[in-house]
């Protein structure tokens, strides 16, 4: 039990996955704080993508107009550029739902709005600055805190939502079990301009080696280059030019700007990472998002696990915490039971277009996907079903407005 000036939930980590779930016990009547280790939520080539299933749960809770008025490109498909064809994979536009569409936000702008909005509910605080540095246990080894630079708190329970480097895995002992990823991504960005393609959203450009993935914005374009595993230190060695020779060659339409990419300060590397923690909780202790399973970038759909993961989590234990008292162990076994085969199901996708990528550099083979994929395609209820799978994922939770009674 929690005492005086106490939460009875300390998450640990403002990320998408966080923030959501601290919304949602916050409107559901249970004292929450998070703590933030930075300053502020702004980080660079954070994941942008808001999936229908998230605009729609916002739409829900009453959000998603408001969300929306900010700043956003509406994503209406995914598309494959090889070196023989271009075709679609995914057509938002045709799912029936009012967000038939992945909305492509800064991360920051969709963090700063939840925390805006959770300020508006008694019983939440957000703590910036603010690094855990350890955990409160009693003899018997159950979670009843944490420590942070600054003080400590008291909790019932202990969410570590901060992420791939989670502090509060390492410090609870649990370990994440690698995959195998065998790419690493290269980020930076380059201007929209007027006449750039209409039809561009979510595309990636297959070369022989490598392939760029190329995001839609309001004002730039997100490009991430491939790069081998462990490669980093030899493709910076080379400088930018082979970068700017691979755009020029591959999304001709940004030949003209390329060489705005002068060097390495603009470019950030994204490690790619596919693991999987075996428990994802402890007595007094839970992981959700990246702290519990990292999703890699294919498909744009961290965020949306993580949210996700929000939703299980508050689903099984807001009965529990509105009625004081502290989940059982076996209340958050029951989330990573409801959340693993989704899970599963995504990361086993992911290392296969791995393992595929990975053995076509082996053999000095383009990676691009096979081109009977061009005529599958074609057929347009494949297309929608293709976006209906990645805009919602599979097993998609949905809230419990008999366990929530959010109103």
């Amino acid at each position: 039990m929690t005492g005086e000036g106490n939460p009875q939930v300390v998450v640990a980590g403002g990320g998408p996955g966080g923030m959501v779930l601290a919304y949602l016990l916050a409107r559901a009547g249970v004292s929450v704080t998070v703590l933030e280790s930075r300053s502020d939520f702004d980080r660079d080539f954070r994941g942008d993508s808001l999936h229908p299933y998230t605009l729609e749960l916002l739409d829900r809770l009453g959000l998603a107009e408001r969300l929306l008025r900010l700043e956003h490109f509406k994503a209406g498909s995914f598309r494959f550029h090889t070196p023989k064809a271009v075709f679609e994979t995914a057509s938002y536009d045709r799912l029936r739902t009012p967000y038939n569409y992945v909305a492509l936000m800064p991360q920051v702008r969709f963090l700063d709005f939840l925390a805006e909005e959770c300020a508006k509910l008694p019983g939440f605080t957000l703590r910036t600055g603010c690094k855990v540095t350890g955990l409160v246990q009693d003899e018997a080894g159950v979670v009843r805190g944490v420590r942070h630079r600054g003080g400590e708190l008291s909790c019932s329970l202990l969410v570590g939502a901060d992420g791939r480097y989670s502090t509060v895995r390492r410090l609870a002992g649990l370990t994440a079990r690698n995959l195998g990823a065998t790419t690493d991504i290269l980020w930076f960005r380059l201007p929209r301009r007027p006449g750039d393609p209409p039809e561009a959203d979510l595309d990636l450009y297959f070369g022989h080696d490598s392939y760029i993935g190329v995001l839609g914005g309001v004002r730039d374009w997100q490009v991430g280059y491939s790069l081998a595993k462990g490669s980093y230190a030899e493709v910076r060695d080379a400088g930018v030019e082979p970068i700017r020779r691979f755009v020029r060659e591959h999304v001709p339409w940004l030949a003209d700007r390329v060489h705005l990419l002068a060097d390495f300060a603009q470019t950030t590397l994204l490690s790619v990472d596919i693991s999987r923690v075996e428990r994802w909780y402890r007595p007094g202790l839970l992981l959700i998002g990246d702290a519990a399973h990292v999703i890699s970038p294919v498909g744009g759909n961290g965020i949306l696990m993580a949210v996700q993961d929000a939703v299980a989590t508050a689903n099984r234990l807001v009965p529990v915490l509105r009625a004081g008292a502290a989940p059982a162990v076996a209340d958050l076994a029951g989330v990573q039971r409801d959340r693993e085969p989704a899970i599963t199901a995504v990361q086993a996708q992911q290392v296969r277009v791995e393992q595929k990528s990975a053995r076509a550099r082996a053999r000095g083979r383009s990676a691009a996907p096979p081109g009977f994929l061009r005529w599958l395609f074609a057929v347009p209820a494949l297309r929608a079903r293709a976006a209906r799978d990645n805009a919602y994922g599979p097993h998609p939770p949905q809230l419990d407005p008999g366990r929530l009674d959010l109103g």
